[in-house]
């Protein structure tokens, strides 16, 4: 039986995953909520400055949109609570404004069985990079669930595979990231005066949530990887620069065999490895959380190991908020909403 799933905020995460679950048989989204009318989010869904023309046709019709021969009802409350949603299993809510527990619980109060916050949360039941800590996910006690960011589950499908095998002592992490509609295209006032300068003509030095939701996920190495964001202007994928003290010596051998092993098995799908001389745009629609860069993967000393990966920041992460969705749903919901 398909999950039934509604989405809060239909913007870059929000449309990545309708049109990813469009094409799902266990995935059906089967409401949105945006302050936007059916027509333009049926125009945006349909045309796609990156991932160009979905290969469906979508129609506005009274009270929703069509495509794929299925009719999403489109409504535009503005609060969760208010939100009558039509027997929802999950709903995403994915507008970035209602990140805390307090706030995405309004939709349970709606109607939705269980939350997914497409953003870090500051306090959600639970916060999962799937593949690294889903296991963990409990549903008599987890009810409203954080997915993280993209750049947390990139550095956290790096970090789990070396801290497994060699122990991460402590890390430093800076993702070179692209441009997001929370910054401005041309200046404009802005609570942080970097974040105020025009995306597109510069590299922006920025903070990053990543190193607090890492030790979410990964609770031994909470407070032991300080993380820093460059926003750079380039429109889709980016890479994160993990530099890691291990406690256990290796080699270069020996560390490029452990991410190749992890790539093509227990992490398959996942955590990518290529020794191709790539640049960003060639992983531009890779659906992995990061692809190991082994041409640059360097150790000096035996224990200071840098790894760079990239990944694209949008469709590496609306495929692994289906695959939590998936693993949600074959977990149950016990205890109603």
């Amino acid at each position: 039986m398909a999950i039934r799933i509604g989405i809060n905020g239909l913007g870059r995460i929000g449309r990545g995953f309708l049109r990813l679950a469009l094409g799902q048989d266990d995935l059906t989204v089967v409401a949105v909520n945006d302050l936007a009318g059916p027509p333009i989010l049926a125009h945006l869904l349909q045309h796609d400055s990156l991932a160009g023309r979905l290969g469906i046709e979508v129609t506005a019709v009274d009270g929703g949109i069509t495509a794929a021969g299925r009719t999403i009802l489109c409504t535009r409350s503005p609060r969760p609570a208010e939100i009558e949603w039509p027997e929802v299993d999950v709903v995403i809510e994915a507008t970035g404004r209602f990140t805390s527990r307090a706030a995405a619980a309004g939709h349970l109060k709606s109607g939705a069985r269980r939350v997914v916050i497409s953003s870090p949360s500051p306090d959600a039941d639970l916060t999962v990079c799937y593949g690294v800590n889903h296991e963990s996910y409990d549903p008599a006690r987890h009810k409203v669930v954080s997915n993280a960011s993209c750049t947390t589950n990139a550095m956290a499908a790096v970090l789990a595979v070396a801290d497994q095998a060699f122990g991460v002592e402590r890390a430093a992490m800076t993702t070179v990231h692209c441009y997001t509609n929370s910054q401005v295209l041309v200046d404009a006032p802005h609570a942080d005066p970097r974040r105020a300068r025009a995306a597109g003509l510069s590299m922006i030095p920025t903070s990053t949530s990543a190193a607090v939701a890492i030790g979410r996920v990964m609770p031994g190495l909470a407070g032991k990887v300080r993380c820093l964001a460059v926003r750079v202007p380039a429109a889709a994928v980016s890479l994160i620069d993990l530099t890691m003290v291990l406690r256990r010596a290796t080699s270069l051998e020996e560390a490029r065999g452990a991410f190749r092993g992890a790539a093509e098995g227990r992490l398959r799908g996942i955590l990518g490895y290529s020794d191709e001389e790539l640049v960003s745009i060639d992983y531009l629609g890779d659906s992995r959380s990061a692809v190991i860069d082994g041409t640059l993967l360097a150790i000096d000393g035996g224990n200071f190991l840098k790894v760079f990966a990239w990944y694209d920041n949008e469709r590496g992460y609306v495929h692994r908020l289906a695959d939590l969705i998936r693993h949600l749903g074959a977990a149950g919901s016990p205890g109603g909403r």
